[in-house]
């Protein structure tokens, strides 16, 4: 062999990506687009368009309670779905089959949602079909982009996660700009059309990457898995020796292993507890904050150019917010603090985003006062109101995510992921009860009209959280599995003793 051969073998080969990744970052972007732009105008179609298309003054607050209702009830459904479209991937068809055939009932969604815009029972079908899709593919398809990856290209992983947050970001952003102007100069069918549109876009761009795509098949149902154990735990309870975790009746049943494990995600879903305050509320911002909106000044002057926001388009405030602060806080805030030696663990970082929440639905609740008075405030407070609500979305849903997966064991990081996803969903829920019983009339209709709503449900809601937060989180004990993966079984116990004995 000549010495120019073994140059060449020598050179290490160029990491390349898979030809299947623009299919998935192309999808990815179409479906977000379809997805966020719906949502920037349902909550003010729905009011428009069947709870109060005449605009009775009288009929205001049940018509936005009902839109704001059935917008977090879509919601939670949606942030519902992930859990079961991941465990049907993972245990009987694979990503791609369930990807590929819940996008089709995404399209039929779509197609209900701008053909039946003068019916109330179809349109809500619409909804349906819409959360299920979007929420059923949302566990696949980023785990699916990791699946493209092998030994020869796990340098390139980290890149393309980037490429595949931008679209989202991309396709969300533009689309909330987009859909509200449209829906306001051509109406609900173009403005819920195109979505629509770009939805079938994305499943025709997955379905052409089809031959590309490496395939991880179905690994049958898994009994070592969290909802199995925690309930034959419950079954068993009465088999608890003393000084023996309630979960460990479990071991003799399954792996010992995976019993750790959900110990782990139980630790965790205390702190998740806390969140659910947080994600209670968070997404008032895309529903209530909307028909705030409607009745205050939305003129903006720059000075060289000046131009009237429709009220779907302040929604794209918040990821281009969160996109300026994320490397404010880790590039200076953090290590500003850390410098002067109080240490942003992730519980500090979590609570005070708990105070932050309150603070932002304080402004919301300030605003709505100036408005019930007859006032006309202008938009630039609700921006303010924005930049602090983002700035406790990267202390809380950001940390939170980081959290789950620094103190869960490797086998059960999708399990809190879908726990996460689970706290967004029952937080909806809880907005969604309220504003069913403002709609009703009596109690809550009196006595959480106008800025009451705010203050009673969102502001003290969430400063009985973090109040609690602050009282119990010096007392959680805590296990890095990042920093220390490999503690003994004993040494585990001794560590999680305090936690372990629910």
């Amino acid at each position: 062999m000549s010495d120019t051969s073994l140059a060449a073998d020598a050179v290490p080969k160029k990491s390349r990506f898979p030809k299947a990744v623009p299919f998935i970052i192309g999808n990815e972007a179409a479906e977000r687009f379809s997805y966020y732009g719906l949502r920037s105008i349902l909550v003010t179609f729905l009011v428009a368009g069947f709870y109060n298309p005449h605009k009775i003054p009288g009929l205001a607050q049940k018509a936005a309670a009902l839109a704001n209702e059935q917008t977090h009830l879509f919601v939670a459904l949606s942030y519902f779905m992930p859990l079961l479209g991941g465990l049907m991937a993972d245990w009987f068809f694979g990503k791609y089959k369930v990807i590929l055939w819940i996008s089709m009932v995404y399209c039929l969604g779509n197609l209900f949602t701008s053909s039946f815009t003068t019916s109330l029972p179809l349109f809500s079908w619409g909804l349906v079909l819409i959360a299920v899709g979007a929420g059923g593919i949302k566990s696949c398809v980023s785990a699916n982009v990791g699946d493209q990856f092998d030994k020869s290209n796990q340098d390139l992983l980290s890149k393309v996660y980037g490429w595949f947050y931008f679209s989202i970001n991309a396709g969300s952003m533009i689309s909330t700009i987009l859909i509200p102007w449209t829906y306001a100069n051509y109406g609900p069918r173009l403005a819920f059309g195109i979505p629509g549109i770009l939805m079938a876009l994305a499943t025709i761009i997955f379905f052409s990457g089809r031959k590309m795509y490496v395939r991880v098949p179905p690994g049958g149902v898994n009994k070592n898995n969290f909802v199995f154990i925690s309930i034959y735990a419950l079954a068993n309870i009465g088999k608890k020796k003393k000084g023996q975790a309630l979960l460990d009746v479990a071991k003799g049943k399954f792996d010992p292993e995976k019993v750790e494990g959900i110990k782990a995600v139980w630790r965790v879903m205390f702190v998740f507890f806390f969140a659910l305050g947080f994600w209670a509320v968070w997404d008032q911002n895309l529903s209530e904050w909307v028909l705030q909106l409607e009745k205050m000044n939305r003129n903006i002057n720059l000075g060289f150019a000046k131009f009237t926001i429709y009220p779907g388009q302040v929604q794209t405030f918040n990821p281009l917010i969160i996109l300026i602060l994320i490397p404010i806080f880790n590039y200076w805030v953090y290590p500003w603090f850390d410098k002067i030696g109080l240490k942003t663990t992730g519980l500090r970082r979590f609570g005070v985003g708990l105070v932050l929440t309150a603070m932002s639905f304080a402004v919301i609740a300030l605003i709505q006062t100036n408005i019930d008075k007859g006032g006309h405030p202008s938009f630039w407070w609700q921006a303010l109101a924005y930049i602090l609500l983002s700035a406790a979305e990267v202390l809380v849903s950001i940390t939170g995510l980081e959290y789950a997966y620094t103190h869960s064991p490797k086998s059960m990081k999708s399990t809190m992921t879908a726990v996460w996803l689970m706290v967004v969903a029952v937080g909806n829920l809880i907005t969604a009860w309220v504003q069913s019983k403002i709609s009703e009339g009596g109690f809550f209709a009196k006595h959480l009209a106008g800025a009451n709503f705010y203050w009673y449900f969102d502001v003290c809601f969430i400063m009985v959280f973090t109040v609690a937060f602050l009282i119990v989180s010096p007392h959680i004990k805590e296990r890095n599995y990042i920093v220390n993966p490999d503690v003994d079984a004993a040494d585990h116990n001794k560590i999680i003793a305090d936690t372990d004995n629910l």
